[in-house]
């Protein structure tokens, strides 16, 4: 029995976004790999290069994983000495995550990471921040579902 094509997987946009995804994630690892970063950690990093010295709950906020993800690979990259982990002056109960030196210094390694996506030159800098722009609105719309 053939089935309609609403389920047909090649009609869903969340598989095109889960491989395209995917494909993304594979794309950066050859780059990350001599910084000793994966991608989830590459993402804390850079929201710390931006802003040092914030609580888990931020972190979470701007990279938009879980705490069940974040924690464990702040705890991996505070033993790679990339961070430290201590408690809030203000609050015992909050973390507050800062850069050490060599966490800060990694930042001009990475600086290329970027520059060397775009390079791969599989979209146009007008497709690439058409594609973001969408995704941003697929974002916020699930947000505001409660997904």
């Amino acid at each position: 029995m053939a089935s309609p094509p609403h389920l047909h997987a090649a009609n869903q946009i969340c598989l095109s976004l889960y491989s395209a995804t995917n494909a993304l994630t594979r794309a950066y690892r050859p780059l990350l790999d001599p910084l000793g970063l994966t991608y989830p950690q590459y993402l804390v990093m850079l929201v710390l290069w931006e802003n040092d010295d914030l609580s888990v709950t931020e972190i979470c906020e701007r990279t938009r994983l879980d705490t069940g993800t974040v924690t464990p690979l702040m705890k991996r990259l505070e033993s790679k000495g990339l961070l430290s982990r201590e408690r809030a002056a203000d609050d015992e109960r909050r973390r507050v995550i800062s850069l050490t030196r060599k966490g800060a210094s990694l930042q001009k390694a990475a600086d290329q990471v970027p520059i060397k996506m775009s390079c791969i030159g599989v979209l146009t800098p007008k497709q690439a921040m058409k594609l973001k722009e969408l995704a941003e609105t697929l974002f916020r719309s699930l947000r505001e579902l409660g997904a």
